[in-house]
């Protein structure tokens, strides 16, 4: 089948009008699991529990996808089955007989695909020599998540990006942001939504919000999130904690580092919601209800009283 774009899977999403197969591959991770849970939208949210089914590759069975994909949905036109770092368990490490078998109940559900289920396999690339791969890349719906190519295109990702928020920018903007962010669609992605957050009620992102917030730092302090935080500067924070986390820093260092700077630093009259912030934040992430680095960035802003 054709290949499609995000936009043009979000359009079969918006219609209800879906594919009974998606194969959806490239290494923007973000921007795969955005649109794999874009399709739950197809179940309605109290329906969810009998009706989506979440598996991932390296603890399931192909024969245990099918089966999902085979029962019948409840109350519900179709069934949605995701099936999570699909290449773990398409691109087997070890041969043999018993792999095969299962590879080929997969096969054989390719083949004929029931049309009661959505069937979402969500991968990072595939050995396209397995003829289960050429299999899939003729049956199914592809849908490429690799980010953009060039300044260009980072350019248009950006505005696009932006939109989806509710907001606008610029041209002359968002080229401003892909030409120091450059085509590397984790670190574009991160910096647009550092660059939102930062935005806040504004409906408008302008060069000044870009030289502020994407602005490249030449040296990286240890405690430059907090030192930030001390002077109310929101742009200067999130640049730092940037800078922290690509360097590999630990998530619950760095809220280790920020509990301290409320306990020592803060303000009295701050003192209260500040510590409820971070209680708040150490749950979520305690509890992956959000990303860490997400999680993070709004801490930081909140504590600089934005």
């Amino acid at each position: 089948m054709a290949s499609v774009s995000p936009a043009d899977a979000r359009q079969h999403i918006a219609s209800g009008r879906v594919a009974p197969i998606y194969l959806i591959l490239g290494q923007d991770e973000a921007g795969k699991m955005a649109l794999a849970g874009e399709f739950l939208e197809l179940v309605e949210a109290e329906l969810r529990a009998f009706n989506v089914d979440r598996l991932y590759g390296g603890e399931t069975s192909c024969l245990a996808v099918v089966e999902a994909a085979r029962t019948l949905p409840m109350m519900v036109p179709k069934r949605v089955v995701v099936l999570l770092h699909a290449e773990r368990l398409l691109n087997p490490r070890k041969e043999s007989d018993a792999s095969s078998r299962d590879l080929a109940s997969l096969e054989s559900y390719v083949k004929a695909p029931v049309d009661t289920a959505c069937l979402l396999l969500v991968a990072d690339g595939l050995d396209k020599r397995r003829s289960l791969t050429k299999l899939l890349l003729s049956k199914a719906t592809v849908v490429e998540c690799a980010g953009p190519a060039d300044v260009n295109e980072a350019a248009r990702w950006v505005r696009d990006r932006v939109a989806q928020e509710g907001k606008s920018i610029d041209a002359r903007a968002a080229r401003m942001i892909a030409e120091r962010t450059g085509p590397d669609i984790g670190r574009l992605r991160a910096d647009v939504e550092r660059l939102v957050l930062y935005a806040g009620d504004s409906k408008a992102i302008a060069e000044a919000d870009v030289r502020e917030v994407v602005g490249a730092a030449t040296l990286q302090d240890d405690w430059g999130v907090t030192k930030a935080i001390e002077r109310g500067s929101a742009a200067d924070a999130l640049r730092e904690l940037a800078l922290l986390m690509d360097s590999g820093a630990v998530p619950y260092m760095v809220l280790g580092q920020l509990a301290w700077f409320v306990r020592v630093k803060v303000p009295a009259p701050r003192v209260s919601s500040a510590v409820e912030a971070v209680f708040r934040t150490d749950l979520a992430i305690k509890t992956s209800a959000g990303d860490p680095r997400a999680l993070l960035e709004r801490l930081v802003v909140e504590l600089c009283g934005r």
